[in-house]
């Protein structure tokens, strides 16, 4: 794998600072950032959302009030047809009042289910899969579980690390181009920049 910096893929319009950046074979290119999940420059955002897709606080609640109403419709519709979503699953809604061509809800694991950093990854995996069904180019995801659903940093670093490497290697013409990690707490970036190859 090749680990320089390379030539970014979309302008970066945002005050967003890069932490870290690893360029593929492929050149698809992955990114941690500290920044507003709100304010970055990519096709589609990842919700940290839980099965009912009732976005009442953190990230979810930030995400739905800027959205505005037809976010929190189309989840509810979801749900009323589907049912609860399990942890590992991840769905597209509108983006509402966002400069986003949809939001990706993933269900993360909650500490204490068991195998935490497989489904992690399975949940982050099945994000990317809906951004490469969509034709999105460029994706940012937060923090996923590591908040209120308590999973040690450490086990949601590896976890992130893990489902990036995984997807890009696996279907590097079909992947975003761009992948960003948009941290903003410090215990989270500290952890997952340990993570990061040393060329940083």
């Amino acid at each position: 794998m090749l680990l320089q910096p390379a030539p970014s893929l979309r302008p970066i319009l945002t005050d967003a600072r890069i932490l870290s950046r690893t360029s593929f074979p492929s050149g698809n290119e992955f990114q941690v950032v500290r920044g507003d999940l709100l304010e970055e420059p990519v096709d589609a955002i990842f919700n940290a959302a839980n099965g009912h897709l009732a976005h009442g606080g953190g990230v979810a609640g930030i995400i739905a009030r800027a959205a505005g109403p037809e976010l929190e419709r189309e989840s509810a519709q979801i749900v009323r047809s589907r049912g609860p979503l399990p942890t590992g699953t991840a769905v597209v809604t509108t983006a509402g009042r966002l400069p986003f061509k949809g939001v990706i809800h993933v269900i993360g694991p909650r500490m204490g289910e068991g195998g935490e950093e497989e489904k992690l990854i399975r949940t982050l995996t099945s994000g990317f899969a809906c951004a490469e069904h969509a034709g999105w180019r460029s994706v940012s995801f937060p923090a996923v579980s590591a908040g209120i659903f308590a999973v040690p940093l450490k086990v949601c670093a590896g976890a992130y690390r893990r489902a990036v490497w995984d997807w890009l290697e696996a279907v590097p013409a079909r992947a975003p181009a761009l992948i960003r990690l948009c941290l903003r707490d410090a215990p989270v970036i500290a952890a997952v920049l340990a993570e990061m190859p040393i060329s940083r």
